[in-house]
């Protein structure tokens, strides 16, 4: 959360139910998608979360419907949501230490959080693998490292994903906070012999590893963006709460679709909209030291 927090949107900003549900409708008839993730700001404070989820869940050719949560208001929303169809689920979790979780989501919810992810990962027939995912920076948490893949030990539906920081308005940038993969995996290759995993998603921006011990039956993965991006296999688009299509997560070009599903456009026209705006796409983001001197939203009003 940034220290000033963030300007909410006026709520005739933010896409509706049903201009949400059209947005799938047209994503799934024209653009052949099969995975929806939800993210935020924070989904779970949408009191039509479940009806959007449910909505999602009678396309058939969606596989996959997943939130990013901070989870603090899981306990409430875990079966809801698993019986409306979600299958997916991610919690951002940056520090297992309650003060400095508590600096930085500006929140205390600490033990909340943490019982909610318990809470998740003893109901393993709703949700087969749950995602933590943890930012890593320089001189914050990176004496964590340790104490996060002891997460996974006797967990076999508990994946924890190291995502390096990158930089976005408001985030307080530094390269100095910026701890790359490399140095992430020394660390943990002190104390662990970890062994890689088969990727079964070629379109998957996370590289997998375990710990080549039977008690650590989760996985360990990590998100490279900065050091070693996937620009050239990456398939995600994102839409955010007040209906702006990027096709680039550190692109600050934006095209309304909110105004063209407000108008009189047709299903065809707004993905004829959509279709243009990803073949402008570029080959792949700015160097991580460009990236920082241009406009971009925050992470939080993107979505992760």
């Amino acid at each position: 959360m940034p220290e000033k927090g963030v300007e909410l949107s006026p709520a005739n900003h933010i896409l509706t139910t049903n201009e949400i549900l059209r947005l799938i409708r047209i994503f799934t008839t024209y653009g052949g998608i099969n995975k929806i993730r939800l993210t935020g700001g924070e989904p779970t404070i949408r009191k039509d979360l479940v009806d959007i989820v449910h909505g999602i869940r009678s396309y058939s050719s969606i596989k996959t419907i997943g939130i990013t949560t901070n989870g603090v208001l899981l306990h409430r929303l875990l079966e809801p949501l698993a019986k409306a169809g979600l299958n997916s689920l991610n919690i951002s979790l940056d520090s297992l230490v309650q003060e400095k979780f508590e600096f930085l989501t500006r929140r205390a919810a600490f033990t909340r959080v943490l019982a909610n992810i318990r809470l998740a990962l003893d109901m393993p027939n709703l949700y087969p693998l749950v995602k933590i995912n943890c930012v890593v920076m320089q001189g914050i948490n990176t004496d964590e490292l340790i104490d996060f893949v002891e997460l996974t030990r006797d967990q076999s539906n508990l994946a924890v994903r190291f995502i390096e920081y990158m930089p976005f308005n408001d985030n307080k940038w530094s390269e100095k906070k910026y701890f790359p993969y490399e140095e992430m995996l020394k660390i943990i290759k002190q104390k662990y012999d970890l062994e890689k995993v088969r990727q079964e998603d070629k379109n998957d921006t996370t590289k997998w590893y375990r710990v080549k011990d039977n008690s650590y039956q989760g996985k360990v993965g990590f998100i490279t963006s900065m050091s070693e991006h996937f620009c050239s296999t990456c398939n995600r688009i994102r839409i955010t709460a007040d209906g702006q299509l990027k096709v680039c997560l550190f692109d600050n070009k934006e095209v309304s679709l909110r105004d063209a599903l407000r108008s009189d456009f047709s299903d065809e026209e707004i993905y004829s909209l959509i279709q243009r705006t990803l073949y402008k796409k570029e080959k792949e983001h700015l160097p991580v030291n460009i990236l920082p001197t241009q406009q971009n939203r925050p992470m939080i009003l993107i979505g992760g």
